[in-house]
């Protein structure tokens, strides 16, 4: 199917965002590998007052590199997902999961530093099954279906089966998706159809785009 030129910028502005981030992951991790420094204490430590500033940091700091690859792609996918269908709020819906998750890990999680983005992960992922679910919308279903046969052995994460892995992040981060979806169930994540009459097919469409984009910036 052939994209618009407006289709294609909308495309570009979601995604550039996710990639910028998932950038900087990668260069963060870069120069704790180039410089032989680690930003491990920068984590979440449970209970303490300087495991604090983990709140803010822990997602930008991962383990190694199968760690860091790991998070890319579902960070990049899901984070494009959010911001083309939510984008009026997707900047403070990103900052709610990034925030809330890394609190309750701190106020929950075990005396461990806890790094990476696997908890805003499975914030986003939630927050888009559940989604569709509140609306019963059939093209929200549609993500949440895609979410759940991309993401569906995610569910393991939550459960302390591996003591390596911070399962307690992706519990809070599932949990904190979920609470989210039903905060943000009345913002609507599409915009109207535009009804235009004694207009031909094409141009309906165009005006539809135009509304979209307009509506986002």
């Amino acid at each position: 199917m052939k994209l618009t030129a407006a289709q294609k910028e909308d495309l570009a502005r979601t995604f550039i965002p996710s990639f910028l981030f998932v950038l900087l992951l990668w260069a963060i991790h870069i120069f704790q590998v180039q410089t032989g420094i680690s930003f491990n204490t920068f984590g979440i430590y449970p209970k303490t007052i300087y495991g604090l500033k983990g709140i803010f940091f822990a997602p930008l700091i991962h383990a190694d590199f199968n760690h860091l690859i790991n998070n890319s792609i579902p960070l990049l996918i899901l984070t494009t997902t959010i911001c083309h269908f939510y984008n009026s709020i997707s900047l403070k819906l990103f900052s709610l999961l990034w925030l809330v998750t890394g609190m309750c890990v701190w106020i929950g999680g075990r005396e461990a530093y806890h790094i990476g983005a696997s908890g805003l992960i499975y914030g986003e992922a939630s927050f888009l099954f559940f989604s569709g679910v509140f609306r019963k919308n059939i093209r929200l279903a549609a993500i949440s279906l895609l979410v759940v046969f991309l993401y569906g052995g995610m569910v393991w994460g939550v459960f302390p089966i591996f003591r390596e892995i911070s399962w307690e992040s992706h519990l809070f981060g599932g949990f904190t998706g979920l609470t989210f979806a039903f905060v943000f169930k009345d913002e609507s994540p599409f915009n109207e159809m535009v009804e235009i009459e004694d207009e031909d097919e094409d141009d309906y469409y165009l005006e539809d785009d135009e509304v979209f984009t307009k509506k986002e910036l």
